[in-house]
């Protein structure tokens, strides 16, 4: 889907930090530093409501994200408790690492279920609530006092029509869009990019003031390695329609009629795997271009390292996770030009923003043909991505909670 008009992030203001929050001096340990703003503000424990767990057959970016915050908070001394729902088949609780999970409910009944379990029990001492807004909200306002911060990555708006049918779309846009704002405007909001920031205040309506920008890290896995002999481009996520991987195979065909000894791999799973598989095979392509299902963490370094560049055709996205860990391993990429995206790519440094079409083929094309480009960009990229680190992400997220407990003290 075309995105409507350029968004071109704005710098924060000098007072600020790089995240966008308020900065502080330097601190040697990152777990001091959040054992410290847990201490001064009567932070003792956190409760994580959202939608998926890491452990999800579905989990993607969001989860990711959610469980290196939850790793470091755990191991600065919170009690932290992810509450999510429960896939088919799946455990009612598992361990994450130092964290506890708990799936009280299914895919849709999680949501009434911790509006009940929310207005029901007693406040905690102590306890802070992250709400993480994947598309439906828990409307976090109406039960957990403060204090409390809602991650959310970006706006699902016409994402909506790509999951679920016409009429209950139009319910999720107007509860997302229309609803739930207003219930929000006094609580503070968390996103990974300020493009994605700039998309939450237009189309919700709600107070920049209120949203805070925190990019998220890269595990220190992905780094650089050996590079494939002949050109190879990946591209990494969950096979479902808002990723527009249907687009990029078309993009990868027209790429391959100029660069006759091209390598793809598409990895993941997901919903749309049977169908573009199909579509693969639709487009003699299966001898050059695989769809290998999900990697392993190894296996996913392998693939950055040894591609040429990275692509994304994804309509929606708060930063592009992806993106940043192929730059660790320095692969340069190619990628929708949607908010978040704006972020995690600089365009013509560490990769090119291009729409799914020719103008994704000519780009491909450019930075496979041209060799010092292509150095350039990799260098770039990798020196991008040693600037996020999820240990700041998770003293940044829990510096604002902290002001909200100060605050309702």
């Amino acid at each position: 889907m075309k995105k409507d008009a350029p968004i071109v992030a704005a710098p924060p203001p000098a007072a600020l930090g790089a995240t966008g929050v308020a900065a502080s001096a330097p601190h040697d340990d990152p777990y001091s530093e959040m054992a410290e703003l847990a201490a001064a503000s009567g932070i003792s424990s956190v409760e994580i409501i959202a939608w998926r767990d890491a452990g999800h057959p579905e989990a993607g970016g969001s989860e990711v994200h959610s469980a290196r915050i939850a790793e470091r908070w755990a191991r600065a001394g919170l009690d932290v408790h992810v509450v999510a729902s429960r896939p088919d088949g799946g455990s009612r609780s598992w361990a994450g690492d130092g964290y506890r999970i708990s799936r009280p409910a299914g895919r849709y009944r999680i949501f009434p279920a911790t509006l009940a379990r929310g207005v029901t029990r007693r406040p905690a001492p102590g306890r802070a609530t992250v709400e993480i807004w994947n598309g439906m909200p828990f409307f976090t306002p109406i039960w957990a006092p403060q204090p409390r911060v809602v991650l959310l990555h970006h706006v699902h708006d016409r994402m909506w029509d790509t999951v679920l049918p016409g009429p209950l779309a139009a319910a999720g846009r107007l509860i997302e869009t229309r609803l739930a704002p207003p219930l929000y405007r006094s609580t503070r909001l968390v996103t990974l990019s300020a493009s994605s920031k700039l998309d939450i205040v237009r189309r919700l309506g709600l107070d920049p003031a209120k949203v805070d920008v925190v990019p998220p890290g890269v595990d220190a896995c992905f780094e650089p390695g050996r590079r494939s002999p002949v050109p190879l481009v990946a591209a990494v996520g969950r096979l479902v329609p808002y990723k527009r991987f249907d687009a990029l195979i078309d993009v990868l065909v027209s790429l391959k009629a100029r660069h006759p000894d091209l390598k793809a791999v598409i990895a993941g799973d997901g919903s749309q795997k049977p169908s573009l598989e199909a579509l693969v095979a639709a487009r003699d392509a299966r001898s050059w271009l695989s769809l290998p299902g999900h990697l392993e963490t190894s296996e996913l370094v392998t693939l950055y390292q040894r591609a040429w560049a990275v692509a994304s055709s994804s309509a929606f996205e708060g930063w592009g996770l992806t993106i940043s860990e192929a730059a660790a391993c320095a692969t340069p990429a190619v990628a929708s030009p949607i908010a978040g995206h704006f972020d995690a790519v600089d365009d013509g440094r560490t990769g090119f923003l291009a729409e799914p079409g020719m103008d994704m083929v000519d780009r491909l094309d450019l930075l496979l043909s041209d060799a010092a480009l292509r150095r350039r960009m990799q260098r770039r990229a990798r020196s991008k991505a040693r600037n996020l680190s999820w240990d700041a992400a998770a003293t940044g997220i829990l510096r604002i909670l902290a002001e909200q407990a100060t605050l309702y003290r």
